[in-house]
């Protein structure tokens, strides 16, 4: 009798990652020869700073190539403690600082040190692909509470009080959001915060990791700003990898109480143990280093904005916010529903639609239904602008030929 394998039971009610399977669509046409344009991948085409992989390479040459502290070397951790006081005016030290490899590593390790069975995670949507995932596989239930464009796909006060129950462990907030750019001010902060003090067992996890692409006039605010008062509960998840250009890199800073922090340390020691040294070591001159060049990145993000939510706005059967902040584009494709393609493929939904784009215009989408929000999708623009003209005139052409 052979064997056959047998997933645990948490893995089985996991869901792969739409975003990377969307991508290995689009590298796999790629490498048969097809002109992929690949929209699906959240990763800015910026190169690293060149003074970053100057420290990378030192570290090297220094031989900084051994394990290091589990949670981060202590440089990296004051380099951290300096940024938020700089760029978020609050006052954090090392022992309340947490590193990992890679922001979803440190939303892993608060997730595995914190919940048990019958817990939940409110967690608004459209959201990370990752966040309810994550949520399953530490054997919790995450709440996906729906938004609209009607509130600027924004949880609301009075749909947060409906959610919380005796069982919510987190309330998972995302600002500027992926996918839909949707950014959070400090007014909505603190509306949000009225709730949660009267709800004292619930802990918030605000995950900023795209903090320096924001458009917004008033620029970028995190729930402590609002609500000081909640620093007790409240972990900041950020990292160097969409500011920086640093993805590979696999670098992730989070901040927090100190219970918590030395919770996820324990979880760290026991799985991955410390994040890559030489990134850790590129990670201080990221957050120590000059910073000017961060708004050029800005605004080159924010001129690509305007040009793909203009023609996506002028494109048969799509429509789409203008997002305050990130490098997405979250359109409604729900107009193309019982239409057919030139290719003949009947658009039923999202992944339909998504599925005909790739095979038939050659360009990478993600289905919004991956995010929990369908009859859309996702339109990441870190892209040249010459990929993304060529994207938008054939995703506008698939469009016109429906019938």
């Amino acid at each position: 009798m052979s064997f056959t394998f047998k997933p645990s039971e948490n893995l089985s009610r996991v869901a792969p990652s739409a975003t990377i399977a969307m991508s290995r669509r689009a590298k796999d046409k790629a490498a048969c020869g097809l002109d992929v344009i690949n929209l699906s991948a959240g990763e800015p085409d910026f190169a690293t700073p060149e003074h970053i992989c100057a420290a990378a390479r030192d570290a090297i040459a220094a031989g900084k190539t051994g394990y290091t502290v589990v949670d981060g070397i202590t440089e990296l951790k004051q380099a951290a403690v300096s940024k938020f006081a700089r760029d978020n005016d609050l006052a954090f030290t090392t022992d309340q600082i947490h590193i990992s490899p890679g922001g979803k590593a440190s939303i892993f390790n608060a997730f595995m040190a914190t919940l048990n069975p019958d817990d939940e995670v409110i967690i608004p949507a459209p959201c990370w692909v990752s966040y309810p995932e994550m949520v399953k596989l530490c054997g919790a239930k995450p709440v996906i509470v729906p938004t609209t464009a009607a509130s600027d796909f924004k949880i609301t006060q009075e749909q947060l009080s409906s959610a919380i129950t005796p069982n919510t462990k987190w309330l998972c907030l995302n600002s500027p959001n992926n996918p839909t750019g949707a950014v959070i001010n400090n007014a909505e902060y603190g509306a949000l915060a009225e709730v949660l003090r009267a709800k004292t067992h619930v802990m918030v996890m605000t995950d900023d990791i795209y903090e320096h692409i924001i458009y917004e006039p008033g620029g970028f605010a995190t729930l402590l700003n609002a609500a000081p008062d909640l620093a007790d509960r409240t972990l900041i998840v950020n990292g160097v990898s969409k500011a920086y250009a640093m993805t590979g890199w696999r670098i992730g800073v989070a901040a927090g109480p100190r219970p918590l922090i030395a919770a996820m340390g324990k979880v760290i020691s026991q799985t991955t143990s410390n994040a890559c040294s030489i990134s850790q070591w590129a990670s201080v001159a990221a957050l120590s280093g000059v910073q000017e060049y961060l708004v050029d990145r800005r605004e080159n993000f924010r001129a690509r904005r305007d040009v793909v939510a203009s023609a996506i706005n002028h494109t048969d059967r799509l429509s789409c916010m203008v997002p305050g902040g990130a490098f997405y584009i979250f359109a409604d494709c729900s107009q193309t529903f019982g239409m057919t393609s030139a290719g003949g493929a009947l658009i039923s939904d999202d992944l339909d639609f998504c599925n005909a784009v790739l095979d038939e215009a050659l360009v990478a989408l993600v289905p919004g239904s991956a995010f929990h929000a369908p009859g859309h999708f996702r339109l990441s623009y870190a892209s040249s602008r010459e990929e993304l003209d060529k994207a938008l005139t054939r995703l506008g052409k698939f469009c016109a030929d429906l019938v």
